[in-house]
């Protein structure tokens, strides 16, 4: 039985807490939050056998094996390296830290125990294994270009306050790029086994439009626009633009393009799982095969992280997002920021040093 504690009992935290309930290898034994009334709503809800209003006292309970940090970014990587240095295994909530300097210091601190991170959450459908078995399969052939395009229309004016972290870079890194951007690069990283080999970054970000300033809290300095364009070694671009608040139609499609086949999808939460997969030969030229694949409800999607933690635990194989891997994507991510800053492609490696 690993005996997990969570921190932060906000909306993620109680999804993680949901699923531990269902694993019969879990026991939820701790649970902490600086908000009272957020705590004791989690204490009525999952009975852990304790509660504790700050995060450190949860991280010196001897009887908790292993700590889920669902909070604000600023503050996880000190909690983190407490948590290593107390003998427990941790899942990282999204994105992994605020700098890659600070996933190095994870690295360094964890030893031999268990480190993973959320960014994996979306790997864990059945469009994603359906998508990863046709990458491995070679099926399309080497790989030329990877597009993702995830856009959001601006809405109403919103009925409640949006929170106060979730677009100020001082509290989270950034804004719509840490927020969901993460998600994108460890997904389309992930459909490769995180083989593909960035070199470097040219990227463009915006914060939000001036005629939606109402719809954040005062005081937002993060981007709720971005795109960016990656050269990977051996040629393969990488397209991604994400963007939320937008005076833009609703998109949110992938592809995968190779010499001799593509596939696309759609990322979209409400979509259905189909798969466009399109084939080619010389005598038929390009077909086009629409493939369903079975759907998976958002809980699983929000389930995978801990089920796969707790798997990791158990069994000793690495996590679906390993900190080795949640680098690279803190590396990419970072390189987006400093091209958007600068206005100058990024250089992550050289292709003769790859």
């Amino acid at each position: 039985m690993i005996r997990i504690g969570v921190v932060g009992c906000g909306v993620i935290g109680t999804e993680h807490l949901k699923a531990a309930m269902q694993d019969p290898r879990i026991r939820i034994q701790a649970i902490a939050d600086r908000i009272g009334e957020r705590l004791d709503t989690a204490v009525r809800e999952f009975s852990p056998e304790a509660a504790y209003s700050d995060g450190s006292d949860l991280i010196g309970d001897e009887s908790v094996d292993a700590v889920v940090l669902a909070f604000p970014t600023a503050e996880r990587t000190a909690t983190a390296l407490d948590a290593f240095a107390a003998g427990k295994h941790v899942l990282l909530e999204k994105q992994v830290a605020m700098h890659s300097a600070d996933v190095r210091r994870l690295i360094e601190a964890r030893g031999d125990l268990v480190g993973a991170c959320c960014s994996s959450r979306f790997r864990f459908s059945a469009r994603a294994r359906r998508i990863r078995d046709i990458v491995e399969s070679g099926r399309l052939g080497p790989i030329r270009m990877v597009r993702s395009r995830a856009i959001v229309p601006a809405t109403g004016a919103p009925t409640a306050p949006k929170p106060e972290w979730r677009l100020k870079r001082e509290l989270n890194g950034g804004g719509i790029l840490v927020n969901w951007g993460c998600y994108d690069i460890d997904f389309l990283l992930g459909a490769f086994s995180f083989d593909l080999r960035p070199l470097t970054v040219f990227a463009q970000t915006w914060q939000i439009p001036e005629i939606f300033r109402s719809h954040v809290p005062s005081g937002s300095t993060a981007e709720t626009y971005y795109t960016a364009l990656i050269r990977c070694d051996g040629g393969v671009l990488i397209s991604l633009e994400r963007g939320e608040y937008m005076a833009a139609k609703a998109d949110a499609s992938w592809e995968i393009i190779g010499e001799s086949g593509s596939v696309r999808f759609d990322m979209a939460d409400t979509a259905d799982d189909a798969v466009e997969l399109v084939s080619s030969s010389a005598e038929r030229g390009a077909e086009c095969e629409r493939t369903e694949s079975s759907a998976c409800p958002d809980f699983h999607i929000h389930a995978g992280p801990i089920v796969d933690f707790a798997e990791s635990i158990d069994t000793g194989r690495k996590p679906a997002t390993t900190l080795e891997e949640a680098l690279i994507v803190q590396r990419m991510t970072d390189a987006i920021y400093e091209s958007a800053e600068t206005g100058r492609c990024v250089i992550l490696e050289r292709a003769e040093d790859s």
